[in-house]
């Protein structure tokens, strides 16, 4: 009495999930029955579960965007899972749902870019170096009376009177010189001259 080589207990393997072992000629083979109504939820997680995370992960290139999304999608699908018999495909409605999911979130990142760029500022640290050589360039358009009397009174704010003790002239010329270095820069396009 000695065993079989294709005995089921030594010729049993599994294949994706699924127990398979050879038969022998004559032998009855016992499929599993037709379920009535949806699914387990439990199984088709299991068995969609790692498909789903690897194609998430390569559209987002986040692992924990493509959980967070993964886990979207199956609880939208389990939410609607009694109303299974009305979805004809759903691997084809979790995948659907998951990559709306993706894009949806990927509008709102542009969107609060946008919103984030137009309120910040711009700096360049250039433009104080530019503006600074372009009021240098103004101011050496005028005569050197006009300069002294425009950069006392506008610059530094003093008075009249203090600029023209400083000039050593009258209050009345420190204004008429500042008056006309206004002129010189109003006519060269000088902002607010």
């Amino acid at each position: 009495m000695g065993r079989s080589i294709l005995e089921p207990s030594l010729s049993a393997r599994r294949l994706g999930g699924i127990s398979h072992a050879m038969q022998a000629e004559g032998d009855v083979v016992r499929l599993p029955a037709a379920q009535e109504g949806p699914p387990d939820f439990a199984v088709f997680f299991a068995d969609e579960r790692a498909g789903l995370l690897k194609l998430l992960y390569f559209v987002t290139g986040n692992r924990a965007d493509a959980a967070d999304l993964m886990q979207d999608a199956f609880l939208k699908l389990w939410q609607g899972w009694d109303r299974f018999g009305r979805i004809a495909d759903p691997r084809a409605y979790l995948f659907r749902v998951a990559l709306n999911g993706s894009r949806m979130r990927a509008r709102a990142a542009r969107r609060a870019a946008r919103r984030l760029v137009g309120l910040a500022p711009s700096f360049d640290p250039f433009d104080e170096v530019n503006l600074r050589e372009d009021v240098r360039q103004m101011l050496l358009e005028l005569s050197p009376r006009q300069r002294a009397a425009l950069v006392l009174l506008d610059m530094y704010g003093y008075g009249s009177e203090e600029a023209a003790r400083i000039l050593g002239v009258r209050a009345s010329t420190v204004r008429a010189l500042a008056s006309q270095g206004r002129a010189v820069l109003r006519a060269l396009g000088g902002p607010r001259a």
